[in-house]
């Protein structure tokens, strides 16, 4: 668990969450991907989201939270609800006082929060060398760039170009600015076994939890883009009637 826990924290710094990576300097901007949830008529997928879940769990929860998030949140990724329910059940959850006064610790049930990793910031602080590894609830709101800039900092590895040397402990990553990051590549092909059987590569985990992360961020994004088509169409309408009845009433003057 401390092995997963430092390889979470190492994810956050290549994200740009830490303070722990070399900020000097510009670096270029990543490539615009084609996201299925941007424009008017954007949505979510939903297999990739749920593998981006897993990810997410199996990976960056070890030290990021998501206190934005309760586990029934997760049914609109397509999770059924006792699929939810398991998944809120591996975790424990404390909870109290009893009849005696005392907190208790109880298996964790939809309407629960995401359970954070670290009790308290000190204890976050203490297990990862002082860093505190900042919650994902809205990430890619709150970075430049969004979910490329997100995407672009995990796919974003590669060997120095001759007569760059790095900072002890720092690794080159084409999309961090300065170029030089405390984080190691710890995306690798197979890291997680995709529960749909889907090619665990470095991209592919990439992409997906990104796309979880940005569901995360703004749930609501169909819902709203639904709303806005209907509105204008609503407006489409009400103007064309406006303009039917002002030649109705101006016909005699004309």
């Amino acid at each position: 668990m401390r092995g997963l826990r430092s390889a979470v924290l190492a994810l956050a710094a290549a994200a740009g969450l830490s303070g722990s990576a070399l900020a000097a300097g510009e670096a270029p901007v990543p490539p615009n991907q084609d996201w299925p949830f941007e424009g008017i008529f954007g949505t979510f997928d939903r297999a990739s989201m749920q593998r981006g879940f897993q990810v997410y769990k199996e990976v960056c929860s070890g030290c990021h939270g998501m206190n934005l998030l309760a586990y029934r949140n997760l049914t609109d990724l397509g999770f059924s609800e006792d699929e939810v329910t398991a998944i809120a059940a591996q975790y424990r959850v404390t909870d109290g006082p009893d009849d005696t006064g005392e907190m208790f610790e109880r298996p964790g049930r939809p309407s629960d929060i995401f359970v954070d990793p670290f009790a308290n910031e000190q204890a976050a602080r203490a297990a990862n060398n002082g860093a505190l590894p900042p919650d994902l609830s809205v990430i890619t709101k709150a970075r430049g760039g969004g979910p490329d800039y997100i995407y672009g900092i995990l796919t974003g590895y590669e060997e120095p170009p001759p007569g760059v040397e790095l900072m002890a402990g720092m690794h080159y990553n084409e999309y961090f600015p300065g170029h030089q990051i405390a984080m190691p590549n710890l995306l690798s092909p197979g890291l997680v076994q995709y529960a749909d059987g889907t090619e665990a590569t470095v991209q592919q985990m990439s992409w997906d939890v990104v796309q979880f992360l940005t569901w995360a961020a703004e749930p609501h994004m169909e819902e709203r883009k639904e709303m806005g088509v209907q509105v204008i169409l609503f407006l489409i309408v009400f103007t064309g009637l406006m303009y039917a009845v002002k030649r109705k009433l101006w016909a005699d003057v004309h």
